[in-house]
């Protein structure tokens, strides 16, 4: 659910400007950097529908920039751009790579612009700061058969077990079977609803990113893991009792305080799993599997808006890097069909 947005009350109702303050932030001293930033990222739940991982990202860089001003006699009421040149310098000398800064460099820009939309600033020192240059890296992809190579090792050890660890590994099996007929987002798959195995159910509602809704179909194999799942489930019901997690709404219901599975705990069975499938664990992870889900579909000539689609990509510059994949297929395509491409 979003969270309800935190609005100005008439004690921390920034003052009116004067008409000669507009060079200068607004009383500084009465916001301290614990309010201000809680107030952002009520902003970015209620109004962006911002997910519990981004805000908790938000939430951690905007402690450690409200760490370094405090360091100088800041905060982030009254930073002015040299402060925050120094902050992102101070991040390239702790070592971090450049994609981190730049994250951080938009995590402040965002910040800025919501204080001065609010009026607690009259004026954005974040606007004319530059970032690092960074390459997009291309996306770890896993090949056909390394993906079949995983998902045999899952239905062997679904099929060849039983009890608890039966459960288990036909829960692991369940989940490979959907991430990578689906390519859903690892923290969209362990929150799947209990009715998204309706025995009917040809697609399934996700809810993605932005709290945006989108249909994902479900293939033949993804839907008789996710039955042999359950039948599992329920063959150790007597024998659990009061231990099973009851009336769950999860399809993966865990005794933890969200109530389902953790994208953690997935994760860790997943790597463990490649090591018994024979493949690199290094190599292997949920968010690999949805890249592998996007390139073969690709590959086999999916057309890329259909797979942004899929993919809950809102948009279709972030689905392009994954068109690499394709480059030798295109050049075939071209030198076969083209007119005036090579003769055979």
């Amino acid at each position: 659910m979003r969270r309800p947005r935190a609005r100005l009350t008439p004690s921390n109702t920034p003052p009116t400007a004067e008409a000669g303050d507009r060079a200068a932030p607004l009383r500084p001293a009465s916001y301290s950097d614990a309010g201000l930033s809680e107030l952002f990222l009520d902003m970015i739940a209620a109004e962006q529908g911002a997910s519990a991982n981004t805000i908790d990202a938000y939430r951690r860089d905007l402690a450690d920039l409200s760490h370094y001003l405090g360091r100088r006699r800041k905060s982030i009421a009254s930073a002015d751009t040299e402060a925050l040149r120094g902050y992102l310098a101070d991040l390239d000398t702790r070592g971090f790579a450049s994609s981190s800064v730049a994250r951080r460099l938009s995590a402040l820009r965002h910040l800025f612009r919501f204080l001065l939309n609010e009026r607690i600033r009259v004026d954005d020192p974040a606007a004319i700061l530059s970032g690092p240059k960074r390459g997009r890296g291309l996306p770890k992809v896993l090949s056909i058969a390394d993906v079949d190579r995983l998902l045999g090792c899952a239905r062997q050890e679904a099929d060849s077990t039983d009890g608890a660890a039966g459960l288990r590994a036909a829960r692991l099996n369940c989940l490979l079977e959907v991430l990578y007929a689906t390519g859903l987002r690892v923290s969209e798959l362990v929150s799947l609803p209990l009715s998204a195995a309706r025995r009917d159910a040809r697609m399934i509602a996700v809810r993605g990113k932005g709290d945006k809704e989108r249909l994902v179909p479900l293939n033949d194999s993804s839907k008789q893991a996710m039955t042999r799942y359950l039948a599992a489930a329920a063959a150790l019901d007597k024998a659990a009792g009061d231990k099973k997690p009851a009336g769950s709404k999860w399809l993966f219901p865990s005794f933890g305080e969200s109530g389902h599975l953790t994208r953690q705990h997935f994760a860790r069975d997943l790597k463990d799993l490649a090591v018994r499938a024979g493949l690199p664990p290094r190599l292997v992870s949920p968010h690999v599997l949805r890249h592998a889900f996007a390139s073969h579909l690709l590959h086999n000539g999916a057309d890329l808006r259909i797979v942004q689609t899929l993919l809950g990509h809102s948009d279709i510059s972030t689905t392009q890097i994954y068109t690499h994949v394709v480059e030798d297929r295109l050049k075939s395509l071209v030198r076969d069909l083209h007119p005036l491409g090579e003769s055979t």
